[in-house]
Formats: C-alpha cells, sequence, structure tokens
C-alpha cells in the first residue's frame, strides 16, 4: 500500500520515489526517475520532470514545472506559476538535452509566484525570491531579491521576515526572536 495520496487524475510514471505524507493533486505528472521526499505538496497542474529531485516539505503550488536539472532541499516553497528553464539557449528545431544544466534550490528558500529562475542560478538556503522576479544569477543565502533582471533589497529570516541590521551588524527577527550577524555581505542566524 503506497504511503503517499496522488489524486485520481494525476499520472504517476515508474521508478519514482515518493515520501510518506505527500500528497499529488489534479492533473499533476510526476515523470520517471524522481525522488520526491516525505510530507511534500504538489499542487494542480504541476509537471515533475525526470530525475528532479524534492527533499522534504517542499510546497509546490499550481502550474509550475520543475525540469530535469533541479534539485529543491527540504522546506522549499515554489509560488503558483514559478518557472524554471534548464537550457541557456533553447531552439526548437535543434536537441540540446546534453546542454541541461543544474539549479540548487537549497534549505527553506522560497520562490514568489510568476518567478523565473534561468538555470544553472543556485538559490541559497532561506533566501525570498519575490513575485515576478527573473534570477539570472546566484542568490545569497538570507538575500531579498526582487525585480527583473532581479537585484538583492535585502536580507530576511528564515521566518520570512526583513532583517534590519544596527550598527554592529546584528537583526532580531521580530517573529522568532533569533538573532542574525551580517559580515563581509554575507547573513549568518547566531545561534543561542
Amino acid at each position: 500500500m503506497k504511503s503517499y495520496f496522488a489524486h485520481e487524475s494525476a499520472i504517476i510514471d515508474n521508478n519514482c520515489k515518493i515520501g510518506s505524507g505527500t500528497k499529488i493533486w489534479h492533473f499533476s505528472h510526476v515523470m520517471s526517475n524522481c525522488v520526491i521526499g516525505e510530507n511534500c505538496n504538489l499542487g494542480q497542474n504541476v509537471v515533475v520532470s525526470p530525475e528532479v529531485i524534492l527533499g522534504q516539505n517542499v510546497k509546490v503550488q499550481n502550474n509550475v514545472s520543475i525540469y530535469t536539472g533541479v534539485i529543491c532541499e527540504d522546506d522549499v516553497f515554489l509560488g503558483p506559476s514559478m518557472v524554471f528553464t534548464n537550457v541557456i539557449n533553447p531552439r526548437s528545431a535543434i536537441k540540446r538535452r546534453d546542454e541541461f544544466k543544474r539549479t540548487l534550490v537549497k534549505q527553506g528558500a522560497s520562490i514568489g509566484a510568476n518567478a523565473t529562475i534561468v538555470c544553472g542560478n543556485d538559490i541559497g538556503e532561506y533566501a525570498f525570491i519575490g513575485a515576478g522576479a527573473v534570477v539570472v544569477k546566484e542568490v545569497l543565502p538570507y538575500a531579498l531579491v526582487v525585480g527583473n533582471p532581479s537585484r538583492q533589497i535585502g536580507w530576511i529570516s528564515e521566518y520570512g521576515h526583513r532583517l534590519e541590521f544596527n550598527e554592529h551588524g546584528f537583526a532580531i527577527c521580530p517573529e522568532s526572536k533569533e538573532t542574525y550577524q551580517l559580515k563581509e555581505n554575507s547573513v549568518s542566524k547566531i545561534n543561542p
């Protein structure tokens, strides 16, 4: 007996590993050789291409296609209709399957609705990509990026709040009360 839920309209191809507690909703297609962790949620009309890897507790909203070459670590959020690419210079008449580029979305990162991630650009831990942004370069951990092309406008906590650093380079998340340090354009959480 399978330990995950798949709506009757969903298609699950052969050789997929799907973790317990995962839910796959209406008209979604999980292609061969995918790995989907435990407690994930794939919304309506989601396509997971061959060999994609999703960690634990990944939330994929409606109308998202996750193409070969994409790896999402644990606790990643993919907003409605966001887009991944996997070829830099696609052409209909030219096969470029051997040129797929890898994109790694690291733990806890969130990608907003209608954002586009150009392949080969990794997204750092707990980064937050604003709705509609077009990411054309690597995104640092805890970075808040917006726009087309995307640009960093600040830093964000693991709870999704904008961090305001004092003159000593410290900030406190208003929700979790955790402390963060900004040093040499890099943010880290200070463990108590």
